[in-house]
């Protein structure tokens, strides 16, 4: 497996922990609708959280957030829509974006809020 799948995969794991630690009840990993992906899905005080994680090594190229295109929101809320049929209700949603960073000191963990196209 390449090192930016390994980095990909591990940057997930750093993800859930840091939300676990925060309050937020993971419910799905790596969810698929069709060709679209939603790294993880939780919720927190009744509000669900589609969020996508983005993880580098360093800051050279730019923060992982900004590798975040609005393409790539726009597939995550088409997949969000699909998640959503299953419910019965029309709960508060928001699209959320994870930054990791690593370093030695460990993973650096920026969360960005409620963002969209």
């Amino acid at each position: 497996m390449s090192r930016h799948i390994d980095l990909g995969k591990k940057g997930e794991e750093w993800a859930i922990a840091w939300l676990t630690q925060r309050g937020y009840e993971i419910l799905h990993r790596n969810w698929r609708q069709g060709r679209y992906e939603i790294d993880v899905i939780a919720r927190r005080q009744g509000i669900y959280h589609f969020i996508e994680v983005k993880c580098r090594k360093t800051k050279r190229y730019g923060p992982p957030e900004t590798s975040v295109t609005p393409r790539k929101l726009s597939n995550m809320m088409q997949a969000a829509t699909g998640w959503l049929t299953r419910l019965q209700s029309k709960p508060r949603i928001q699209f959320d974006v994870l930054s990791v960073t690593t370093g030695p000191s460990g993973p650096d963990c920026l969360l960005f809020e409620d963002v969209y196209v």
